[in-house]
């Protein structure tokens, strides 16, 4: 068998323009010897790698969802407002914005199928976590896509959410500006992020808080009310050790309202608690006037 296929049976779908480099560097030798790629490989032949490192990537194509007409009608009924230009509508909990390298359902491919996008396509404005519920916002046209991208980025969007959260919340208002850790291809990333905060009520078992965040970094509120000690009920990621008991099925985060502002025409969507949130306020003795 030549070289270069025995190497390719061994280690992976190595290119060869990456053989062919390492042959002439003398960092692949043949019995200690430099040798070419076409030479054929005898048993006994001793084929040594120096300072080689090569890692198969395996590529996940994306799998598109294919809602039945049953799931559009139910995502349908969600809708808050629906203009020429973008809708509204109050995304259930439990359901991603697009679709990742899992089928698996989505808004995207949901909406893509819809009579409402019919000689359009559905775009993705903003972030809303999977888990999360509330206000969210899909532009019918490119233009439009594009203008309410640059408001989300330059902070023009003011969102308001609301959350049930363990133990009772000391300060009655307030601003929480933290320095956020992620990691991106294990590389420490660290943001700083604003929210300004109220609770709406509280007792020594719970609290009822709205947030408005002022950045918009990956999980901010969920890390925020996690590093002061109060997670949110049903967060499974961010979670100290002493809430794991009974935790809720549904995360307790809304997104509750979202406002801006379009050649002077003021918007203001606001979200209807689901069932699941306002049965733990009933259930934690917590009152909200919606």
């Amino acid at each position: 068998m030549r070289l270069d296929r025995y190497l390719r049976n061994k280690l992976g779908n190595i290119p060869q323009s990456l053989i062919e480099k390492n042959l002439r560097s003398g960092k692949i030798k043949l019995n200690k010897k430099k040798t070419k790629s076409s030479i054929k490989v005898n048993t006994n032949d001793r084929i040594d790698l120096y300072n080689f490192n090569f890692q198969e990537k395996i590529i996940q194509k994306k799998i598109k969802f294919n809602p039945t007409n049953q799931i559009i009608k139910a995502n349908e009924d969600l809708i808050i407002d629906d203009n020429e230009n973008f809708i509204v509508l109050n995304k259930n909990s439990g359901i991603s914005v697009q679709g990742g390298t899992k089928s698996k359902k989505n808004l995207i491919d949901i909406f893509s199928k819809s009579e409402i996008f019919k000689n359009t396509k559905p775009y993705s404005v903003h972030r809303l976590d999977k888990d999360t519920s509330g206000v969210f916002i899909m532009a019918k046209n490119r233009e439009t896509a594009q203008l309410l991208t640059s408001l989300f980025r330059l902070r023009k969007v003011h969102k308001t959410y609301l959350a049930v959260c363990h133990g009772e919340i000391e300060e009655d208002s307030g601003e929480w500006n933290d320095d956020l850790v992620r990691y991106d291809n294990g590389k420490k990333i660290i943001e700083k992020a604003k929210t300004i905060f109220k609770v709406i009520d509280k007792n020594s078992n719970s609290s009822l808080v709205e947030m408005k965040p002022i950045t918009g970094r990956k999980h901010q509120l969920r890390k925020q009310l996690f590093n002061i000690g109060h997670s949110i009920y049903g967060d499974k990621k961010y979670n100290s050790s002493f809430f794991t008991k009974g935790i809720n099925k549904d995360l307790m985060l809304h997104s509750y309202q979202i406002r801006f502002m379009i050649n002077e025409k003021k918007y203001t969507y606001r979200a209807l608690l689901p069932d699941y949130f306002k049965k733990l306020l009933k259930t934690k003795r917590l009152n909200f006037v919606n």
